[in-house]
């Protein structure tokens, strides 16, 4: 599939979000400045010493054929269903070892010195100065400012000139994007830091356990406020959320309890045995595998199941970060590491995990990390690390990237479903990002059609049915109602996060998706995201040269997401017999089998008892808001006079959250479950959860297509 842009949106003020023209075939996209550069502030041209690395890729032989047989392997209907490509399937393809010389010697004749080569001749890894790259790519690379983020992007189309340009299909580095975790904490509202619990004794252990419940919610309540015991006063009844002090979380035992794994038939534990997870990580840090081992204790998990060298591992594919461990704390990558290895390792105890950790944390560095798990030897026959690897890192979104960038990813994620492989990646915590709308609002790589996008979901109880489970997309926004002795009018509010998804401007809809729409709709599927209700994780920093000292927090975000749905992949690759694949294409062929998220129902007792209340001014006039009201008459916190808008989410769950000050004083805050941006929540695929969640057997059976599992695990 090639990648060209696919509309314009005249009601998006962006002037970068224009048509472009179908790549060319033969060589590099002609116009490939990206996006950002039209919108974002010019800091200036990159300091020509500036040392950076390029990843190459060439163009394949018969890229029609290729893409066709790409079809052919997720498509059940043909004879090539699931026959994964052999090195000999990539060398049918691959350029001539003539074109590969071409052009790794035009390299180092620029100035360029080899980093790696592939053997099968699809990418050649160099390093050079910005000087360098501005020579031979006939281009300017200036630093860019977008909304509090740098980045690094090329001014003027980048081409490479002669035979060897006619034979480069992208370049990734040009545009340099430094990633972050896709990960949310439960955070204190009034200061917005995360809630941390420090673990030092095996008391701190258990009261860390005490702060946190699977019933955040509790039934309906009245509160009053006053203005120093005048007015303006306030009068709110509904659902509370966290009134005891303990803040929504699942621990292992129950995140397997909802997602029922792992599962037994026929004597078959079926739990991961026999497969491996990639987690493709930023840095890495030396206490991945004890937190893990503190974690598992301290929540139940068998001992069997605690992680070794047997089945935990950590590799570098760009050798150890010059600056480990620090790197990892000083940019939040040991909690994303945490959680990734501790959710997984919840959902599929059995399975080996491995650590894929980068030296960097740009989008360059993530490729050359998809690559290192597509094929770990570097041979030509080479086998890959992982059938299932798991991704939460956020590049940039379609708003700023470029053609270059979409079409490195692709061209690697290609490579890994021709390999059998599901690269799984989260949708985003920021909802349409502030666009207003489901449209070029995408995170990379996510977008790719080639990939399998994760969006997120709340799990709520119902304390008008104890017997019942609520699970909703997630989409948090928060109202702030004042204090006990303090009422807020204007209320005032703020959107706290929620599951990134909408369609692509860059990716056309494939042939795979059965969605409506021109472009690739994202995500495919969704699970447990929402930090209110999130998942309980260890996490240790160091406090000396020889000591360290472990926390304890909840997290959310579609970084939880996207690990829970790669290891329940695992699971059903075990129950397969053999690799699945990439996921997206046997998600939208056996929809049915997961499980849909919807918004709740307006008639059931956990909407009809939303929050509701009532203002009363100086003068004795009295304003009052339904559960809708509370939201779309705030005014966004820091402004004047912009509306909070919930756009056309009308059925959600909203409940009060009394935040202590003090002994006698709360603060008052109303928090909504299922309102995430311009994105809606509804029956079938939404562009919050895609087409549900993947409970279980139920929904192993459905994508495999099998009633009996194999009893066996990885080939």
């Amino acid at each position: 599939m090639r990648i060209q842009m696919l509309k314009s949106c005249a009601s998006v003020a962006i002037p970068a979000l224009i048509a472009l023209a179908a790549l060319p075939v033969a060589a590099m996209p002609v116009h490939n400045v990206p996006n950002g550069v039209a919108i974002a502030h010019d800091d200036g041209r990159v300091d020509p010493a500036k040392e950076m690395n390029l990843t190459v890729i060439l163009k394949m032989h018969n890229q029609a054929n290729f893409d066709q047989e790409l079809e052919n392997l997720v498509d059940p209907s043909s004879a090539r269903y699931h026959q994964w490509f052999t090195g000999e399937d990539f060398e049918r393809y691959a350029p001539t070892p003539q074109e590969y010389e071409t052009v790794r010697s035009e390299l180092v004749k620029q100035g360029f010195s080899v980093i790696s080569q592939d053997a099968r001749r699809l990418t050649i890894r160099v390093h050079g100065t910005a000087a360098v790259v501005e020579k031979a790519f006939h281009t300017e690379l200036h630093t860019f400012t977008y909304k509090g983020r740098t980045f690094q992007a090329h001014t003027v189309d980048a081409r490479v000139d002669g035979p060897a340009g006619d034979l480069i299909d992208t370049v990734a580095g040009l545009e340099r994007h430094q990633s972050r975790p896709q990960l949310v904490a439960a955070r204190d509202p009034r200061t917005g830091k995360p809630f941390e619990y420090p673990l030092t004794t095996k008391e701190s252990l258990t009261q860390f356990k005490n702060t946190f419940t699977n019933t955040p919610l509790s039934a309906s309540a009245a509160y009053s406020l006053n203005t120093f015991g005048g007015a303006p006063t306030a009068a709110y009844s509904g659902t509370g959320y966290a009134v005891n002090g303990k803040v929504g979380a699942l621990t292992p035992a129950q995140l397997q309890a909802h997602y029922d794994v792992p599962f037994t038939q026929n004597s078959t534990t079926y739990d991961g045995t026999g497969q491996t997870i990639a987690l493709v990580e930023g840095y890495g840090y030396p206490y991945m595998e004890a937190d893990a081992n503190t974690a598992a204790g301290l929540f139940g998990l068998p001992p069997k199941y605690n992680l070794a060298p047997s089945n935990f591992k950590v590799v570098y594919p760009e050798g150890k970060p010059l600056d480990y461990p620090d790197a990892a704390y000083l940019t939040g990558w040991d909690t994303e590491i945490a959680l990734d290895i501790q959710s997984a390792h919840a959902i599929a105890p059995g399975a080996k995990i491995v650590v894929v950790a980068s030296s960097g944390q740009d989008d360059e560095d993530q490729l050359t990390s998809l690559l290192y798990v597509i094929n770990p030897t570097g041979k030509t026959n080479g086998k890959p690390l992982a059938y299932v690897a798991s991704s939460s890192w956020e590049n940039d979104s379609e708003i700023i990237s470029g053609l270059l960038q979409e079409e490195a990813f692709d061209d690697v994620l290609k490579e890994g479903v021709a390999a059998g492989i599901s690269f799984d990646f989260s949708s985003g915590d920021s909802g349409d990002l502030g666009l207003g709308m489901p449209v070029g609002d995408l995170q990379i790589p996510a977008n790719s059609p080639h990939a399998t996008a994760v969006g997120g979901t709340s799990i709520l109880n119902d304390p008008y049915n104890s017997n019942a489970t609520v699970v909703t997309g997630w989409g948090n926004d928060f109202v702030i109602l004042g204090a006990s002795v303090l009422v807020e009018d204007p209320l005032q509010g703020f959107f706290y996060g929620g599951a990134g998804g909408g369609e692509s401007l860059f990716f056309p809809r494939p042939n795979w998706e059965q969605v409506s729409g021109a472009g690739r709709q994202v995500p495919d599927i969704s699970a447990l995201a929402d930090p209110s209700t999130g998942f309980p994780i260890v996490v240790s920093t160091p406090t000396g040269p020889t000591s360290s000292q472990a926390s304890g927090y909840v997290l959310g975000g579609t970084s939880l997401a996207c690990p829970i749905f790669t290891a329940v992949w695992a699971i059903a690759d075990e129950y397969n017999g053999a690799p699945l694949g990439q996921a997206g294409p046997l998600i939208n062929k056996f929809k049915a089998s997961a499980s849909d998220v919807t918004a709740p129902s307006g008639t059931s007792a956990l909407v009809e008892n939303d929050v509701a209340g009532s203002i009363t001014n100086a003068k004795g006039k009295k304003t009052n808001f339904n559960a809708r009201q509370i939201f779309t008459k705030a005014i966004v916190e820091g402004t004047t006079n912009t509306p909070l808008s919930l756009y056309t989410q009308s059925t959600f769950v909203s409940a009060v959250w009394p935040v202590p000050i003090n002994k006698t004083t709360d603060d008052y805050y109303v928090v909504s479950f299922g309102t995430d941006s311009s994105l809606t929540v509804g029956n079938g695929w939404d562009n919050v959860t895609g087409w549900g969640e993947p409970i279980g057997i139920g929904f192993v059976r459905g994508v495999t297509d099998k009633t009996t599992g194999a009893g066996k695990g990885e080939k």
